[in-house]
């Protein structure tokens, strides 16, 4: 049996299986990312709400997982030399979930780097503009007379937009015919600009394509669908 005790973030949500990776998240585009991963390499998990309504990513228990307290956190009870590994940031947990299952991500060289060098862009780049725009557009840029920073992560969005679908036209993912975790990465963003920010038009979705049509693509997998569901609210 399994021991986790030594992790705090444990007795605030106990595994029901500690021989299962141990998921601390929320169905956010950030969230999604590892619960998609895991839906799609197949590997046992046990996913854990974590809840910001009552500011569980603040209690010490997560703040020992994640100094951080963004999600999502993971906790794989089998990690490298079988020992636990508690592991946050959710592009690091990507890359380690593919390195440990040897899936969606290429084994030649240049090509893992190439995913790598997708999956930071949409780290540094596309995840946070979407999210800025998202908060100016639909809360904060209700009331907000000023409309200038909303406007211009409208432009810097656009421009993200317009490079990923260039990088996607004549492709059917990011990497070519390899579905990986710049996928991953990516289209739970694009999926939750035009959803739940409701800024597709503002964004003018409809002049990126072949954005809209991976991502028609990318949801369709019966691993994403249950995944954006994961942990349920």
């Amino acid at each position: 049996m399994t021991d986790l005790s030594a992790f705090p973030i444990t007795r605030k949500w106990p595994a029901q299986h500690a021989d299962r990776i141990q998921l601390y998240s929320l169905p956010t585009p950030n969230g999604v990312k590892a619960s998609i991963m895991l839906e799609e390499t197949g590997l046992p998990y046990e996913p854990h709400l974590v809840s910001f309504d009552t500011n569980d990513q603040t209690s010490p228990e997560f703040l020992s997982l994640n100094p951080n307290n963004k999600i999502p956190a993971m906790l794989d009870p089998n990690g490298p030399d079988g020992k636990p590994l508690a592991l946050f940031e959710s592009g690091a947990i990507l890359i380690y979930l593919a390195d440990k299952t040897g899936q969606f991500m290429p084994e030649q060289l240049a090509r893992r780097y190439e995913t790598i060098q997708w999956l930071m862009f949409q780290m540094g780049g596309i995840g946070p503009m979407f999210g800025q725009l998202g908060f100016f557009h639909r809360f904060a840029g209700k009331e907000y007379e000023d409309k200038r920073p909303r406007d211009r992560y409208v432009a810097e969005s656009k421009r993200l937009l317009g490079v990923l679908d260039q990088r996607l036209a004549g492709r059917q993912w990011i990497m070519g015919d390899d579905y990986t975790i710049a996928d991953i990465a990516t289209l739970p963003w694009v999926r939750n600009l035009i959803g739940f920010y409701e800024a597709g038009d503002l964004v003018g979705i409809n002049d990126f394509p072949n954005v809209t049509r991976v991502l028609e693509a990318f949801v369709a997998r019966e691993a994403v669908a249950k995944g954006l569901l994961i942990p349920g609210r």
